[in-house]
């Protein structure tokens, strides 16, 4: 059971995101993002989008870093890829 984190090069809201996800469930995500301090509204379907100020904290906490190509593969090779309608 592994979390992943691309690095934060997408651009919204005047910030700079990553992405979060679980390589084996959803609880585990929650867990792990509710440890960091993300709030709940950061769930985005399938992921937490994380500010690049808390990049840090997150892999501090034990997220792996990744490609965004491969944080990819990792959500899709578990089952987890939910996407938007």
């Amino acid at each position: 059971m592994t979390v992943y984190i691309d690095p934060p090069i997408w651009p919204g809201h005047g910030r700079m995101w990553s992405h979060l996800v679980s390589d084996s469930s959803y609880d585990e995500l929650h867990a792990f993002a509710a440890r960091i301090g993300c709030p709940p509204r950061a769930f985005d379907h399938d992921h937490y989008d994380i500010p690049s100020g808390q990049y840090g904290a997150a892999v501090r906490a034990g997220a792996v870093e990744v490609g965004s190509k491969e944080l990819l593969q990792h959500l899709k090779g578990a089952g987890l890829r939910r996407r938007k309608h």
